[in-house]
């Protein structure tokens, strides 16, 4: 899937980086002679399924789940028949606590991807059974220049920064419309180091409302 719209617009000048082109090469290979998630036709649904103007909420994310199955393009988010991964299960305990949301029985964010919040992972591709195997091949500036467009937006957003790499970008979020939240990761190894109790949830929504947004609702459907 290509991106399209006014996030293709945006980020015309990236395609025509030596950078890019190496990185395109890359991908290509790699899907070619190894198992490589997400499907290749989700790489971008990130951007596909949060157009630029819709969004109000960024929650960046590391790489794509790396099991079968498990990725579908958006950070954090699995398809409705696979089980809930372990760090989605404390985002899921977190916002139960936070707005009193119910748990629900599938890990698919697509709603949340509805509602203005881009589910971004800072390296969009992984080869199966190996976590961050795709880190360092370019991604991380594709990734970058879609931060950079987002921070250039003259208007109400808020930024989700869980974890050192994801916080790490908080340099390039400089306006001061722009609320950024942030704490520990929601992994089984960090989630109580912060991350539990930080109420990244309600502090979002109370600054959409302060400027004038409507809210996200937050509550995932069962299937």
């Amino acid at each position: 899937m290509a991106i399209t719209g006014a996030w293709q617009a945006a980020l015309k000048p990236e395609f025509a980086k030596p950078y890019y082109a190496k990185l395109y090469k890359t991908v290509l290979n790699e899907y070619r002679s190894r198992e490589i998630f997400p499907p290749s036709t989700d790489i971008f649904n990130a951007f596909a399924f949060t157009p630029l103007d819709d969004v109000k909420v960024v929650i960046l994310g590391q790489d794509p789940y790396h099991e079968p199955g498990q990725a579908n393009g958006l950070c954090f988010s699995v398809h409705k028949d696979v089980t809930v991964p372990p760090s989605l299960v404390n985002i899921y305990k977190e916002l139960h606590d936070d707005l009193g949301c119910k748990i629900p029985d599938n890990g698919d964010l697509t709603k949340w991807a509805g509602e203005g919040v881009l589910l971004l992972n800072t390296v969009l591709t992984v080869r199966a059974h190996q976590a961050n195997s795709h880190k360092g091949i370019g991604w991380e500036e594709f990734t970058d220049a879609a931060i950079k467009v987002l921070a250039a937006q003259d208007r109400p957003m808020v930024f989700i920064l869980w974890g050192t790499p994801a916080r790490r970008k908080k340099s390039l979020i400089y306006n001061p419309k722009h609320f950024i939240v942030e704490s520990p990761h929601p992994s089984p190894l960090s989630a109580y180091n912060g991350f539990f109790g930080s109420r990244p949830f309600s502090k979002t929504n109370e600054y959409l409302v302060k400027c004038g947004l409507t809210p996200v609702d937050w509550q995932i459907e069962d299937v």
